[in-house]
């Protein structure tokens, strides 16, 4: 694909950014921040359709995968890290891979985003099967790790998905259910860290939590399942149980420490 045809490596609409003061550069961004909330909300019919289809899934003991390289793997693994603690799944249900492995998560694995075949050889460790859904993660569309992996996957009769930032990429001609969050020209030229990031992260937000919530994660609108992992976390359950039982917070830490889950304790609770 010829790159000057991807809107994200397309020219800023600013020049001369070193001449800018502090508060022209902030406002500029902003600005251009701005426009990434519609190109989120322009994907929507299209991340319905991914999300019903990875509810569907999971409901029969599927898993969901995200693959992608620099910022857009990063952004796949923090996304299935949080589903653990906030909503009380194994770590096993929602599986991020970044390549060149966890140490790509600090710091960057010369060329392996270029290798078309490693996706598939570390979604392979994980069993990865037609009961999964995969979604590869690419501002560009054009990433041979992640465009190797879904290619393979389809072949594997895995239902496929991708969150790209520019129309018709060669990713998105590869799967399933592509999204396309169409942001433009990043503020410094080709930073896709930047809008097309923003975007990607937004869009992962909405899917897990969507999922989750149909999956009965969340009760009323309540983390129910979250794991009580620190004072902050026992804090907010402790609150979930005054609010809900309408008690004092001496009880309501009592039943706490006895259930260590929010949810036993409503369920029990409000059944009688």
């Amino acid at each position: 694909m010829n790159t000057s045809k991807l809107t994200t490596e397309q020219s800023s609409k600013y020049n001369d950014l070193e001449k800018m003061d502090t508060l022209k550069l902030l406002a500029n961004i902003n600005r251009e921040d701005k426009s990434v909330s519609i190109a989120v909300e322009k994907a929507i019919p299209n991340i319905h359709k991914l999300v019903d289809v990875i509810v569907s899934k999971m409901k029969k003991g599927g898993r969901l995968f995200y693959i992608g390289a620099g910022t857009s793997g990063r952004l796949g693994v923090l996304d299935a890290s949080e589903c653990p603690p906030t909503f009380g799944v194994s770590d096993d249900w929602v599986i991020g891979l970044i390549a060149g492995g966890d140490g790509a998560l600090r710091k960057a694995v010369e060329n392996a985003e270029d290798d078309t075949d490693l996706a598939w050889a570390d979604l392979r460790k994980f069993n990865i099967n037609k009961k999964d859904v995969l979604i590869g993660i690419a501002a560009s569309g054009t990433t041979p790790y992640v465009i190797g992996g879904v290619k393979t996957a389809k072949k594997q009769h895995i239902i496929t998905g991708c969150i790209t930032c520019n129309k018709n990429s060669p990713l998105s001609l590869e799967v399933d259910h592509p999204i396309e969050l169409i942001v433009g020209p990043e503020f410094v030229t080709g930073s896709t860290r930047m809008k097309a990031g923003t975007a990607q992260k937004l869009v992962l937000n909405m899917i897990s939590t969507t999922v989750m919530i149909k999956l009965g994660r969340v009760l009323g609108n309540k983390m129910v399942d979250m794991q009580l992992s620190n004072k902050k976390l026992t804090n907010r359950g402790v609150k979930m149980v005054m609010d809900e039982l309408q008690i004092e917070k001496e009880l309501a830490s009592k039943l706490l420490r006895k259930h260590k889950s929010v949810r036993e304790i409503l369920d029990e609770y409000k059944t009688k």
